[in-house]
């Protein structure tokens, strides 16, 4: 039997870096992390055995730099490399870099992900391999008019995709000829940003396609087989947000020919370790669709239904050792559902968040979280906005569905924008709940599924000034006990005034709107007036972020953050925003942009195509922003005259910051 390492070098980050490692360590094998700048106290280093700085923020300069990966393991004595999902786990360089360090690659061979590292050249081995393939064109000729030409040849609708990569970066739906170019230009720039090479194949776009991806695993002995399929269909941005294995509605026929097709995939490119050849479905028939040469960010919902650790059979498999099971011994069991938690605001296209977790609180029973964060910590603006995956098993799909609202009900973020409530309703809504959904049902639903916050009612009102005066008494009492005279007057937060009852009036804001609520001291508890309704609240508690009371003689709970002038509520499973603005830092303070053109979030600015002096008409793309590993093309909002520009490419900008001024107020942002 072949030995196993002794060191493994997890050259990655976030959740799964730490699920690797929690592998690892269970097989006797040392980690070793690798951080950035931004990184030095994130949960992956400290998880780890040893950990070594690679270099600064930025990926290029940091995760992405094989040379610093490199001397880092032989720094650290590694005699293996896992390159988790992203970043250079999809590199054939990384891997040559590996072999030729004497480093084991986690991984397939530098061949195998050549030939389907490429779009292309991956469709036409697959043709070769009698995979079956959408119409479309794969070939090298990059010429604008040609690849126009080929579109009109294939018939429109059809989807550019970036040639590297993958993640729906560098991917754009094309309706009509006339739109293609721009399409083009667009899908163009984000592919290259994203990967540095800005090569694109088109294909027929299916209107209503599922996506369906099948685990496959190779050994040295060139044995294969496959795990079954997953369901990725629930996507946002070309992303997908929820997976589910097995895939609804896929009959023993059907599982059993994307089976065979995906291995006669991994066959044809000779494949080692684990990777995933993905198929996108229309009606009965299946076609190729592209093959991660990775482990996937859904390999839990299959590790669920089989019972085996993928990451334990990539280690032993790259160690030499064989599959440990043939493919008749391979059976599912139940049904496995997971959901991808980010930080992003659905309400503003999906814009990344970033920022301080004051609250992060995930349920600890009956459900899997494979997390890369705990509260307290910090979101880069650096790297991928996903925060933590959530993933439930049951006997049957229902169950498993009924699981899954329980647990993302229970569960809690504040200090960041998230998808919990987006997640929630997608698993509440009726055509999701009974299974087969197409990769375009979040935005065919999108007038319900990412529907702006409702209008408050006068309970929540309440629940929010309650909150917010727990979170300022828990703070005074901790100020109290670290000062030097803790029972200082001065240091109470219990409102008690002189010969007084004073009130205190909350002014709520919320999408442009005011909410006015009045809270005062009756007898050992509070008196809430809002509008026409009042409110009795009774001794109220608050821990760990979580506030209860009774309320008009109900138990209410809530979990609740105020940090500045950001009041955040989770109630029932739902989430309320809110701006608690202080009247003094406000006062001078200007209510709208005006003529300016201001960073809508936290981000690096990548191209810069405004000029000082210039006339710009409206929808004119003026800077491009990338965050989070997303690209933001930002407009003039209006015609008029640029002022000045107040940005540089390469510059790291904040939320809010002033990008582009125009003169006499004709554009605003």
């Amino acid at each position: 039997m072949p030995e196993m390492f002794s060191t493994l070098l997890v050259a990655n980050r976030g959740e799964i870096a730490c699920r690797i490692m929690r592998t690892a360590r269970r097989m006797a094998i040392r980690t070793i992390a690798v951080f950035s700048d931004a990184d030095a106290d994130a949960q992956h280093v400290k998880l780890a055995d040893a950990a070594v700085r690679i270099g600064p923020a930025p990926p290029r300069e940091s995760y992405l730099d094989i040379s610093a990966i490199i001397t880092a393991a032989r720094r650290s004595g590694a005699d293996a490399i896992h390159p988790g999902y992203g970043f250079l786990a999809e590199n054939s360089a990384f891997a040559e870099a590996c072999v030729t360090a004497g480093i084991v690659f986690v991984g397939p061979s530098a061949a195998a992900m050549r030939a389907m590292g490429s779009k292309s050249a991956a469709k036409s081995l697959m043709e070769k391999s009698g995979v079956p393939l959408l119409p479309g064109y794969h070939g090298d000729d990059q010429d604008p008019s040609r690849l126009a030409a080929h579109a009109a040849r294939i018939g429109f609708p059809v989807v550019i995709k970036a040639v590297a990569g993958g993640g729906g970066r560098g991917m754009r739906v094309v309706a009509a000829a006339e739109k293609f170019m721009a399409a083009l230009d667009a899908a163009r720039q984000e592919a290259a940003s994203a990967f540095g090479d800005d090569r694109v194949l088109i294909e027929r776009y299916l209107e209503r396609p599922r996506h369906i991806e099948v685990q496959i695993f190779g050994d040295t002995q060139g044995n294969f087989l496959h795990l079954f399929e997953r369901d990725c269909s629930a996507q946002r941005r070309h992303q997908k947000i929820i997976e589910e294995a097995p895939a609804p509605g896929i009959d023993s026929s059907r599982r059993a020919a994307l089976g065979q097709a995906a291995i006669a995939a991994a066959r044809a490119v000779k494949y080692l370790g684990a990777g995933t050849v993905e198929f996108i479905t229309d009606g009965e028939k299946f076609y190729f669709l592209e093959m991660n040469t990775r482990l996937q960010v859904e390999h839990p919902v299959t590790e669920c239904i089989t019972g085996f650790d993928l990451v334990e059979w990539q280690l032993r498999v790259a160690a030499g050792e064989p599959l440990p099971v043939a493919q008749s011994a391979i059976t599912a069991h139940g049904h496995a559902i997971e959901v991808r938690i980010y930080a992003e605001d659905p309400a503003r296209d999906f814009a990344p968040s970033s920022g301080h977790l004051a609250v992060f609180r995930m349920p600890e029973e009956g459900v899997r979280v494979d997390a890369g964060v705990v509260q307290g910590d910090s979101v880069s603006t650096h790297y991928d906005a996903m925060l933590a995956k959530l993933i439930v098993h049951a006997p049957t799909r229902a169950e498993a569905l009924r699981q899954l609202q329980r647990a993302l009900a229970a569960s809690e973020i504040a200090g960041v924008a998230h998808n919990l409530d987006l997640l929630a309703r997608v698993a509440a809504h009726p055509e999701f709940s009974a299974g087969g959904i197409d990769t375009g049902f979040i935005e065919r639903h999108a007038d319900t599924l990412l529907a702006p916050q409702r209008s408050p009612d006068s309970e929540v009102l309440a629940l929010a000034a309650l909150g917010v005066m727990a979170v300022e008494a828990a703070q005074a009492a901790r100020a109290a006990a670290e000062s030097t005279d803790p029972y200082s007057p001065w240091n109470a937060m219990d409102f008690w005034w002189p010969n007084a009852a004073p009130a205190r009036h909350f002014v709520f804001e919320a999408a442009e709107e005011k909410y006015e609520i009045a809270v005062a001291p009756e007898g050992d508890g509070w008196r809430l007036a809002c509008g026409d309704r009042t409110h009795d609240a009774r001794p109220t508690t608050y821990h760990d972020g979580q506030l209860n009371v009774v309320l008009d003689g109900f138990q209410c709970g809530a979990g609740v953050s105020h940090v500045g002038e950001a009041v955040t509520l989770r109630i029932a499973g739902e989430t309320w925003r809110f701006q608690l603005p202080d009247p003094i830092t406000r006062a001078d303070e200007e209510n709208d942009a005006g003529g300016r053109l201001i960073a809508p979030l936290p981000g690096q600015v990548t191209e810069v195509l405004a000029q000082a002096g210039r006339k710009v008409t409206r929808g004119e793309v003026l800077v491009v922003l990338e965050a989070m590993k997303t690209v933001f093309r930002l407009t003039a909002p209006a015609d008029g005259t640029i002022e000045t520009v107040a940005c540089r490419a390469g510059e790291m900008v904040q939320e809010g910051q002033l990008l582009v001024a125009f003169l006499d107020d004709q554009a605003a942002s």
